[in-house]
């Protein structure tokens, strides 16, 4: 019986060591980035705000405007649009890449915990019925965020603004 039972360790570790592995290989996309755009990035990100939103301002620092299709030398600013069906982003680039300025709007978006929990508690019984977020970035202010919210409780309406936090403006 002793016998039986090493013979079927060894024949299952045999097996084990004896099964070919399946490897894959992959290949990863370039990632390239663009530090001309890291104070946008700092004074833009917010972990809170929904994905479209960090997915299309993520896109928006990335945009080389020198390998563009629109880039020519004599110009000194290049306004470039980015569109998702959730929102948009007019980017205003320097002739080296930077953005200066963007004007970005969202609307019916996930909102942040902070802004969903200052409504509530302020406006108890009242329903979000529709949600804008807009975000004015400039290289020399920084970026403002605000969200703008419409509330209706039955056949009242009202309209709120808030801030990224939650603070109402």
């Amino acid at each position: 019986m002793k016998k039986l039972k090493i013979i079927l360790v060894i024949s299952a570790c045999s097996m084990v060591l004896n099964i070919p592995s399946f490897s894959q290989e992959v290949t990863l996309p370039e990632v390239r980035i663009v530090a001309t755009n890291y104070k946008y990035i700092k004074s833009i990100s917010d972990t809170n705000a929904a994905q479209p939103v960090n997915l299309l301002q993520r896109r928006a620092a990335a945009f080389d405007v020198k390998n563009s299709e629109y880039y020519e030398e004599e110009y000194d600013n290049y306004f470039i649009s980015f569109f998702i069906p959730d929102g948009e982003i007019l980017a205003v680039y320097d002739q080296n890449g930077k953005i200066l300025h963007t004007a970005e709007k969202f609307k019916n978006v996930a909102l942040p915990p902070g802004v969903r929990k200052s409504v509530t508690t302020r406006f108890p019984g009242w329903a979000i019925s529709k949600d804008v977020y807009v975000v004015q970035y400039s290289e020399s202010e920084g970026g403002k965020k605000v969200y703008k919210l419409l509330l209706e409780n039955g056949d009242k309406r009202i309209r709120v603004k808030t801030d990224e936090k939650g603070g109402f403006l």
